[in-house]
């Protein structure tokens, strides 16, 4: 049996589960109290989540029907997909408990590391680095101590969660962008040349397209902390579990990384946690510049197929470095001039 009838089964099936799940979910989430909480952050109308339990239980069902079919996984990549499932399973847990209760940073950080610490028991640690100036085939790579690894693979994971939870301030946001880092994931899986592996991007994807159309704006749920912990653990999982596509990733969710790394700084530099939540990421900045929602959430769209497709297209390490730069630098002076902007407002 061929890989593409399980490739095709699992983004079609995680589709439609997650497309009929979400509606019975809203339904959960609206009688056992699963709301958005008055914020800053939060659009006007406050929306029942949850939305999370659907991606998850699409994702999973999907692998796990197709599991059968695909012929040749080794017992390495069996054992990074058992990790897959349980560190998930608590990214997810995690994200159900502060969607009810509002659980504070540490706790939240707790559970992060958590299932970090499951993902590199099941052998999926960052071991090697691309050097993009490496001329030969033992110069193009570091490699990295066992402690610098492990801390270096937690960062990785952990950083993947927070960002994907920092975008989610828009309908329909975290799920394309997650869907476009997905489907971007899938062709460099396959040009890999890891079919076996390249279900779990497809089932990902079909999961978020699946719960776009109740997502979209004006959504009628959203995908809470459980959804954004959930998407980024997997998504950051997939850039690693058959090697490190550490270019790749960084490019196509380089817009929001950017946007989270300069939040970080800004938040630290005012004496403030990281994580408390405001206005100042991107979108609600474009939002105070008077941007609709949906322009806002296609023009992040656009932008990150469009470095993800890059990341595919250009041909050497080097020119994908020198493109990440350009990027962040270009979007990094951009978000400085309208916290300037925002600060002259106040005075």
């Amino acid at each position: 049996m061929t890989l593409a009838l399980p490739m095709v089964l699992a983004f079609v099936i995680s589709f439609l589960l997650c497309y009929l799940l979400t509606p019975v979910i809203r339904q959960w989430a609206l009688r056992l109290g699963f709301r958005d909480r008055p914020s800053s952050r939060r659009q006007e109308t406050l929306k029942p989540r949850l939305g999370g339990v659907a991606l998850y239980l699409a994702f999973m069902v999907a692998l796990g029907v197709t599991a059968p079919l695909v012929a040749g996984r080794t017992a390495d990549e069996v054992r990074k997909l058992i990790a897959i499932w349980g560190g998930a399973t608590v990214a997810l847990t995690i994200g159900i408990i502060d969607d009810k209760r509002e659980l504070r940073a540490f706790p939240q950080l707790v559970g992060q590391l958590t299932a970090g610490g499951i993902a590199m028991a099941g052998g999926m640690i960052i071991y090697e680095v691309t050097n993009p100036f490496g001329t030969t085939l033992y110069q193009s790579m570091f490699h990295l101590p066992t402690v610098l690894a492990l801390a270096f693979t937690l960062f990785w994971i952990v950083g993947a969660m927070n960002i994907i939870n920092f975008i989610d301030g828009l309908d329909g946001l975290a799920a394309g962008i997650a869907a476009i880092a997905a489907a971007v994931l899938f062709v460099q899986t396959l040009r890999m040349n890891q079919y076996t592996l390249a279900v779990l991007p497809l089932a990902l994807m079909g999961a978020t397209l699946g719960f776009l159309p109740h997502n979209f704006f004006p959504s009628k749920i959203t995908m809470g902390t459980s959804g954004a912990l959930f998407l980024g653990f997997v998504l950051s999982t997939l850039s690693v579990v058959g090697g490190t596509k550490a270019a790749t990733f960084l490019l196509v969710l380089g817009v929001p990384i950017v946007d989270g790394a300069w939040i970080i700084f800004r938040r630290l530099k005012m004496g403030r946690s990281p994580f408390a939540a405001d206005r100042s990421h991107l979108h609600h900045r474009l939002m105070e510049m008077g941007l609709s929602p949906t322009k806002i959430v296609f023009l992040f769209y656009v932008l990150c197929a469009l470095f993800g497709s890059l990341a595919l297209l250009l041909a050497t390490r080097l020119a994908k470095l020198y493109l990440f730069a350009g990027m962040s630098l270009t979007l990094t002076v951009f978000l400085a001039l309208l916290a300037q902007k925002s600060l002259v407002k106040k005075d």
